[in-house]
């Protein structure tokens, strides 16, 4: 028997970015979760109507809830469903997980910053990363040092001719 081929996939697996959070938070450890969603959800994602950038994870009562990712319904959604585009979303993780967040969170007073929104395979799955708010003097010194790798580059590139 011939071996069927596995179709390639066309474009990005990438639903949503919240490019801000480089800009605004120092960012540590990353983290996958899935995450609990209705149906008219679902296809509003399917349709790139989401929105992370001002969101954030937080623990309640040992669970990991994601607060204000905003998620537009459809015009064509059915009449019977009552859609809240901005509610909380709880987040799929294991004990150790959430057991590990909610000691860095309590105890070292990080912040958990949604970074990404993308599918794998037929789910959703939401990266997150631990982080810590940028003062004024943080954000100068990052951009100083990235203008120097810049001009950096440019020397060494014509040093090489």
């Amino acid at each position: 028997m011939a071996k069927k081929k596995k179709s390639s996939k066309q474009g990005s697996n990438t639903i949503a970015l919240n490019k801000k959070a480089r800009h605004e938070y120092t960012l540590g450890e990353k983290f996958e979760a899935g995450m609990s969603l209705q149906g008219w959800e679902v296809k509003s994602i399917r349709t790139g109507k989401v929105n992370i950038s001002d969101c954030y994870v937080f623990i309640k009562n040992g669970e990991a809830y994601l607060l204000g990712a905003e998620i537009q319904p459809l015009n064509a959604a059915s009449s019977h469903v009552v859609c809240d585009p901005v509610r909380d979303r709880k987040l799929l993780l294991n004990r150790k997980q959430l057991d590990k967040l909610a000691g860095l969170v309590e105890r070292d007073g990080m912040s958990l910053i949604a970074t990404a929104m993308y599918w794998k395979a037929c789910w959703v799955k939401l990266e997150f990363c631990v982080g810590r708010g940028k003062k004024l003097h943080d954000k100068r010194a990052d951009i100083k040092d990235r203008d120097w790798a810049r001009s950096k580059e440019r020397l060494m590139k014509h040093d090489k001719r």
